[in-house]
């Protein structure tokens, strides 16, 4: 483990940073071309994996020793490759596979966008829609279809790992509705269902989306019964009532959206109507380098942001929420545990 005392002196590390595009770039390559999927528990030599996922072995060797630096994959003394923990992430039948994420944070349009930073930061605003004409998610979906298949991919698998860490922490044993908000395929919500056999359960999110929400949730799944697809927006309205609202990393758009949504749950709800937001935070995690990147793709993509704990408290309570509480879901992720004031 890199320590104060063996950390690379601060000409090497910058030049490292200033590389960060080939690390980036190295592990979108490998996740493309399916090597940590290739490799068994065995050592295998390069020529062997070459022929396996169609490269030549020179260069992929070159690829393979790159990633191997940063504990991607790890060189042995005869040649051979083997998988670390790090590789087994990109594998895509691994339960906790990150292979999906690290092709999202790496799509083509993010090459375009992050050497507009600078622009970004002067004026505070997305530099997607000068790039391309068009809202960010407009243009994934009619002009980068593979991109917003990746993104879906990407959303569903984080939303699959993270559903049922959510739905150990929360209590609603004194509940008997629950609304997941912007839900996306219904992950959060069908845990819940699960962990509470009486509870009834919303899905609301776009139209698009719900369509394809998990067959479970759906006619003749076997939780159908006690949940109700929504199709809608929540920016627009929330037309569900619930006993409790979770709202899980919709907040991260413009803070008007932002407002808009807040007060359309506080309306929805009313008084001391429960609402529990999970976000991920940029102060004090331990996954402070990944969440101020995503922070600054934000900025890049729609003009959002994640939020530090001082500004998530802010926007709720000037919503006209209370937060009760507020505890770590996991490293990436918080909960605030919130009422409706009046």
């Amino acid at each position: 483990m890199t320590t104060a005392e063996t950390a690379p002196p601060p000409p090497m590390r910058l030049r490292e940073l200033v590389f960060g595009a080939a690390c980036a770039a190295a592990v979108r390559a490998a996740a493309r071309l399916g090597v940590a999927d290739a490799l068994t528990d065995r050592p295998t030599a390069v020529e062997d994996l070459a022929a396996t996922v169609k490269t030549e072995p020179k260069p992929l060797r070159r690829l393979l020793r790159a990633l191997s630096c940063y504990g991607v994959f790890a060189e042995q003394p005869d040649g051979t490759f083997t998988h670390t923990d790090m590789s087994r992430l990109l594998r895509e039948d691994d339960p906790n596979s990150l292979r999906a994420i690290a092709l999202w944070c790496t799509e083509p349009w993010t090459w375009d966008a992050w050497p507009k930073l600078d622009e970004a930061v002067r004026t505070g605003n997305n530099v997607v829609e000068s790039l391309y004409g068009k809202e960010f998610f407009h243009y994934l979906n009619e002009d980068a279809p593979e991109s917003a298949d990746v993104f879906n991919r990407a959303m569903t698998r984080s939303s699959e790992q993270s559903a049922r860490e959510v739905a150990a922490l929360l209590d609603l044993s004194g509940a008997s509705s629950v609304a997941d908000l912007g839900g996306g395929q219904g992950h959060v919500v069908a845990c819940l269902l699960d962990k509470y056999p009486t509870l009834r359960g919303s899905l609301l999110d776009l139209p698009r989306v719900v369509e394809n929400a998990l067959p479970r949730l759906r006619e003749g799944g076997d939780l159908a019964d006690r949940a109700e697809i929504v199709p809608g927006d929540v920016r627009a309205s929330v037309p569900v009532e619930a006993d409790v609202y979770v709202i899980k990393n919709i907040l991260e758009w413009d803070d008007e959206s932002t407002a808009r949504l807040l007060g359309n749950v506080v309306k929805a709800g009313g008084k001391g109507t429960r609402v529990i937001v999970i976000e991920n935070l940029v102060d004090d995690t331990p996954s402070m380098r990944f969440s101020t990147a995503m922070d600054l793709l934000l900025l890049l993509n729609v003009g959002g942001a994640k939020h530090t704990t001082e500004s998530m408290v802010g926007r709720l309570t000037s919503a006209g929420l209370a937060v009760d509480d507020i505890r770590p879901v996991n490293p990436y992720l918080h909960a605030f545990e919130c009422h409706v004031v009046g």
